[in-house]
């Protein structure tokens, strides 16, 4: 399988070892970047966004604001199959659709860094075949849980556990003042974990997350009423909160 992955970043580099390819070619607005990223994986090459060459397979792992421009730009590159591990589903299968209807495709979130993996992989399929088959086969091989979904379900997931869940730690961070870590508790201490470990990645990365997915008005509203509630209905809240988890 010849593999094109437009966006030679974190994401791009671990598709491109995981998806079980022949052989990788890496596209970047910085040529600088594809031919790092080429130069990490065995027998990859760097390509400019504008080749003419055409692959088995395109992959792009790029910013969210700009999947359905890549899209529409690179699919024609592909002769069998396009996907995407942008990490939305609405914009992505509807352009997947639209410019690689006659193709293979499916729309892959990795749920973690490319530190992190593996991990859970939630894909919405929108035309099967066996290049997208040996694609999920390779990134289940290397440990992954993928795992069938669709775009409503997913998109209104990503509204809590990834829109919510950031806009708590960071909001906790940017409260939270600087404490001898003797003082920490059993709540505060994998607080502070979450914190280094959400600020010690890209920023622009949750910043395009916040900007597609509703979710950070609700936690600062909830926030609101904790803070200006009085006794009685801070016990209401509490007991919520508990079924909301039960």
């Amino acid at each position: 399988m010849q593999l094109l992955v437009v966006g030679a970043g974190e994401m791009g580099r671990w598709f491109a070892a995981t998806s079980g390819a022949d052989a990788v070619a890496f596209a970047d607005r910085n040529r600088a970047t594809a031919r790092e990223a080429a130069a990490q994986l065995d027998g990859a090459r760097a390509v400019s966004l504008d080749t003419h060459d055409r692959f088995d397979v395109v992959c792009l792992a790029v910013p969210l604001s700009v999947v359905p421009d890549a899209i529409a730009e690179h699919a024609p590159k592909a002769t069998e199959a396009v996907v995407d591990v942008s990490g939305e589903m609405r914009d992505s299968v509807a352009a997947l659709d639209a410019h690689a209807g006659d193709k293979e495709r499916a729309s892959f979130h990795p749920l973690f860094s490319a530190a992190n993996a593996p991990g859970n992989v939630p894909v919405v399929i929108g035309e099967d075949g066996p290049t997208v088959s040996a694609i999920r086969d390779a990134l289940e091989a290397a440990g992954n849980e993928v795992f069938e979904t669709t775009v409503d379900v997913h998109d209104r997931a990503m509204e809590t556990v990834q829109a919510k869940a950031h806009t708590a730690v960071l909001a906790y961070a940017l409260a939270a003042e600087p404490v001898d870590e003797r003082f920490h508790t059993s709540v505060s201490e994998p607080l502070s974990e979450l914190v280094d470990g959400v600020t010690q990645n890209t920023p622009t990365v949750y910043a395009e997350i916040q900007r597609r997915f509703s979710g950070a008005d609700s936690v600062a509203e909830a926030a609101r009423e904790l803070a200006e509630t009085d006794v009685d209905g801070f016990e209401r809240l509490y007991e919520r909160a508990g079924r909301n988890h039960r």
